[in-house]
Order: C-alpha cells, then sequence, then structure tokens
C-alpha cells in the first residue's frame, strides 16, 4: 500500500469561522497527479458584505480587492469542474469542504468528497511540537508559505503532506493517510424574501442604519437574523 498521491490540495480564506452564517472571499486549490502538481484553481470571492477588521487583518485583504470578484454562485460550478471526483486534502480539512458544500448546495451542485486532513495526521505523529497550525509545520520543516492566502496555504499543505508521508506512512498502520468520508449536512437556502427586504429597508431608514450587506444577496436565515439583530438592539418597530 502507497499514500495516496491523486488529490484536490485545498484552502479557503473566509469571512468568519462559522459556514452557516461566514462566506467564502478567496479560493485556493492545487490539483495533484502522481504527487506532482498539475494545475491549479484561484479566485476571489465578493462575499455580497464588507469585511469585518479582523478578516481583513488575518487575511490582509481589503474590499478593494474583492470590489470586482464574482459571487459564490457564479464561481462554485467552476471550482466542482475542475475538482473533478478526486479527494480532498486540507489542513482541518472538514473546514474548508463545509464552506464549499454550502456553496455547492445552494447553487443546486452535489458535492459529496473523501478527504485527506494533514492536522490529524499532525496530530499522532508530531504531538511533541508546540503548534500544530499550518504556519508551525511549514517552520518546522522549512516549507515557504504564504500564510492565510488561500493558494499559498493550498501549496504548502501539499508540500507538508507530501514531507509527513515520506517521514511517517506505514502500510501497517495508516488510517490517517487515507481518505474518510467528510460528513457535514447543508440545507440548500432561498433568498430573502420581498418581505423581509421591505423590513429591513424600513429599520435601516427608522434607525438611521448604513447597511454593512447587499440586502439583494441575502439568504431567507441571514434576513431573519439581521431583522432580529436589529430588533434587540433598536426594539420592535412597532414601538
Amino acid at each position: 500500500m502507497q499514500p495516496v498521491q491523486d488529490y484536490l490540495c485545498v484552502d479557503l480564506e473566509t469571512t468568519g469561522l462559522n459556514p452557516k452564517q461566514d462566506k467564502i472571499i478567496e479560493i485556493g486549490a492545487i490539483r495533484v497527479r502522481n504527487g506532482q502538481v498539475e494545475d491549479s484553481f484561484h479566485t476571489m470571492v465578493h462575499p455580497g458584505r464588507m469585511l469585518s477588521p479582523r478578516a481583513e487583518e488575518l487575511t490582509k485583504l481589503t474590499e478593494e480587492d474583492l470590489r470586482d470578484a464574482p459571487l459564490i454562485g457564479e464561481v462554485i460550478p467552476g471550482f466542482l469542474e475542475f475538482a473533478g471526483e478526486l479527494p480532498l486534502l486540507g489542513h482541518f480539512v472538514l473546514f474548508d469542504y463545509s464552506f464549499l458544500k454550502r456553496a455547492a448546495v445552494n447553487a443546486r451542485c452535489s458535492f459529496e468528497r473523501e478527504g485527506i486532513d494533514t492536522l490529524k495526521i499532525a496530530r499522532k505523529y508530531l504531538s511533541g511540537l508546540p503548534g500544530r497550525q499550518l504556519s508551525a509545520l511549514c517552520a518546522h520543516y522549512g516549507i515557504e508559505i504564504q500564510a492565510h492566502r488561500a493558494l499559498g496555504d493550498a501549496g504548502a499543505t501539499h508540500l507538508l503532506y507530501q514531507r509527513l508521508c515520506r517521514d511517517f506512512f506505514d502500510p501497517e498502520d495508516c488510517a490517517e493517510f487515507m481518505p474518510q468520508p467528510l460528513i457535514y449536512k447543508a440545507k440548500r437556502e432561498g433568498p430573502a424574501t420581498r418581505a423581509q427586504k421591505e423590513r429591513l429597508q424600513t429599520l435601516f431608514v427608522r434607525y438611521s442604519i448604513v447597511p454593512d450587506c447587499e440586502i439583494e444577496l441575502l439568504t431567507k436565515n441571514e434576513a431573519s437574523r439581521l431583522i432580529d439583530r436589529i430588533l434587540a438592539a433598536y426594539g420592535s418597530l412597532q414601538k
């Protein structure tokens, strides 16, 4: 038995950590065949909202970087075509998969995958290191990385996996190196209703709120959460 050498190494930058509420702002992926990089995929993604200062600080991306970027619904079909049926490789790969799965479902696309997680491998075989973040592991191995940028992180994860395979792969004990089903359940989210959008516009005017999102791009759930937050902060619309 040999380590998997055909895979799609993927990394995302997002507005936050919750796939139900946060958005993809950058996708980087590297398609690997026989252990060698065959092709790459990269795109910025407009999130339909303003970036938080924390997201800007972490990713080094700005509103200007995303101003003319496509929406995720325009991006995801091309990404899925690029990915084909390859297993995913990532550092905490379930995080990236959860955002991509939700985007695929909202675009009425199927996206069921197996994955290999370099974080799980590192936790088993490099438990003595002070940290197992991607940047720490790359520093440990002398792998160059453009931290917190999607394509750079994807490339670094590919090199890290190859090194981990050389150092630790054992045909008799290799569960962490084998693709495992990635489980994340996502339901398609419909767009905000006309009534929700009208109510939000009324709330914005009444309370002099400058929205940090594009109302036309909100889902029903997002619109509902935003209405609830406004009412909790400013009081009932009927008052």
